[in-house]
Formats: structure tokens, C-alpha cells, sequence
């Protein structure tokens, strides 16, 4: 009887299923075998695009840090714990976040974590406000956890952030549990996201850009027709703070390879934006 080319019972069905068998029989293999097997299961029609995402993900993620995927120090919001409840509603409001780190000091010295539902019991009723008793306990993990030990931590204690820390105990950034799951499924949007995620570099003239200090290397490379190496810095700013020695000023100035980049906006503790020329060449 002929084999129907529809049926999954035909011989590119078999074929397949051999060759996933052949791959879990006898010595194991390497990853690329298994994801090249999943990719012809998904050509074959035995997997959706979806599944096929969905299994990639889940095997980049025990392969990934959390320092791979973390949100960098910079960028976190974070509380006082001297802070107004006045001034702590405007953090909430302004930020949309729902976890927010509450620091002593110094942002080195985290006393835990603030949910923004644990501000309601302090309207309405006059209770006066101590944002230290409503404080829950922060989780500390190094910068070199596997995203698939975060993640089963995660589901184990119930958390859904956890702040990471360097080999000094400073903060080095944030992970949340979404984070994580965005390298499987990926990504989540919320109500409070963007519809549009703001351009970190804008075009002004030919040879000629506004380039946010946070802007990937990469994604600039790729705009300039760059080369610059992204192996020891993820973005321009860090890039060019390394190449000045020092946190730049306004109106700072530094040549590095056909570009030369002036700092146009900055502050006393990091610089924010560039303006980056292509050098005509000699």
C-alpha cells in the first residue's frame, strides 16, 4: 500500500522519529544535533514555530547568567529608606514597577524589597507610614547563576526578583522572574510597557548621530557601519568612559578608531548621551 504524503505515519514521519531515536540512544550528543532534530521536526510539520521558540529558549537558558540578561545597576529603581511616602508614590507612579529594592546608605546596602500593594494599607486611615515594616526580604545571588537555577529558585521560595550582586558584595543589577521567561517564550509586554521601545540612537546628518550612553555596541556597529568590539563592553557608554579613564563631563571629547564621540549629556555619576562623528579619513 502506498504511503499517504499527509499521514504522520508516512516515511519523512518515521525518518524523523529514527533519527530523535538514533540521537537518545547510545553515547549523548551535543546541542546543535539536538536543535538541528527539532528544526527538521518543525520543517516536517511536528512542531509549530512556536514550540520550536519555545524549546530553543528553554535550552539557551541553561546556558545563559543571570549577568547575560540582568537589568545593569544604572537602570534599577530604586527606594530610600528615608523616603516620603509622598516621594515613594511618585517612584511608583512614575516607574510602573511593582518591586522596588529599598536601600540604606548607600544603593550597596539593601534592607528589601517594597511592593507597591503594601503602600494601600497606609491610605485612608491615618496610619503613619515606616516603609521598613513593610519591607519583604531581598534575594542576593551572584552574577554567575545559571538562568535555570534562578528559575527553579524562583518557583521554590515564591520570589520574583532577586537583586545580583559582584564578587565585592556591591550591587551589580537586578533580575526578575519575567526576565527569565522572556528568553523562553519571549517577549512579555504589560500594561505599563511602551508600545514602541524608545531609539537609543538617532541619525542627525549624514556620518552624524545622537547616541545614548545605554545604546548596544552592537546595535551601533550596525547602524554607523562600525567595527568596535562588544567582548568587554556591552554599550557605547561604557565603552568610551574605558577608552577616557575617568567619568567624562559635558563637552569631553575622545577619538576612538573613525569616530569621535562629545559628551552632551551627563551627570555626577554617569554620562547619559554622545554626539558621535565619522572622522574623514586622512
Amino acid at each position: 500500500m502506498n504511503e499517504d504524503p499527509g499521514s504522520t505515519n508516512g516515511p519523512a514521519h518515521r525518518s524523523w522519529w529514527d533519527r530523535l531515536g538514533h540521537l537518545f540512544s547510545g553515547e549523548p550528543r551535543n546541542r546543535d544535533e539536538l536543535i538541528e532534530e527539532l528544526r527538521a521536526a518543525q520543517a516536517n510539520g511536528l512542531l509549530s514555530n512556536d514550540t520550536l521558540t519555545m524549546v530553543e529558549g528553554a535550552i539557551k537558558v541553561t546556558e545563559l547568567n543571570v549577568d547575560d540578561v540582568m537589568v545593569p545597576r544604572a537602570q534599577i529603581v530604586m527606594i530610600a529608606a528615608d523616603a516620603t511616602l509622598e516621594e515613594i508614590l511618585a517612584a511608583v507612579v512614575e516607574s510602573g514597577h511593582s518591586r522596588f529594592p529599598v536601600h540604606g546608605e548607600d544603593k550597596d546596602e539593601i534592607l528589601g524589597i517594597l511592593l507597591a500593594k503594601d503602600l494601600l494599607k497606609f491610605f485612608g486611615d491615618g496610619k503613619h507610614f515606616d516603609v521598613q515594616g513593610v519591607l519583604r526580604p531581598a534575594v542576593l545571588i551572584p552574577e554567575s547563576m545559571r538562568l535555570n537555577v534562578l528559575l527553579a529558585e524562583f518557583r521554590r521560595s515564591r520570589n520574583h526578583m532577586a537583586l545580583v550582586v559582584d564578587e565585592y558584595g556591591g550591587v551589580a543589577g537586578l533580575i526578575t522572574i519575567e526576565d527569565v521567561l522572556e528568553q523562553i517564550v519571549g517577549e512579555i509586554d504589560d500594561e505599563h510597557d511602551d508600545e514602541d521601545e524608545p531609539s537609543l540612537i538617532h541619525e542627525q546628518a549624514q556620518d552624524e548621530w545622537l547616541v545614548s550612553a545605554l545604546a548596544p555596541i552592537a546595535d551601533f556597529n550596525e547602524v554607523a557601519g562600525a567595527s568596535f568590539s562588544d567582548e568587554e563592553f556591552d554599550t557605547i557608554g561604557g565603552m568610551a568612559t574605558s577608552e577616557l579613564g575617568h567619568l567624562p563631563e559635558v563637552g569631553e571629547e575622545i577619538g576612538i578608531g573613525d569616530f569621535l564621540f562629545r559628551v552632551t549629556e551627563a551627570d555626577d555619576r554617569r554620562v547619559q548621551q554622545f554626539r558621535v562623528v565619522r572622522r574623514p579619513a586622512d
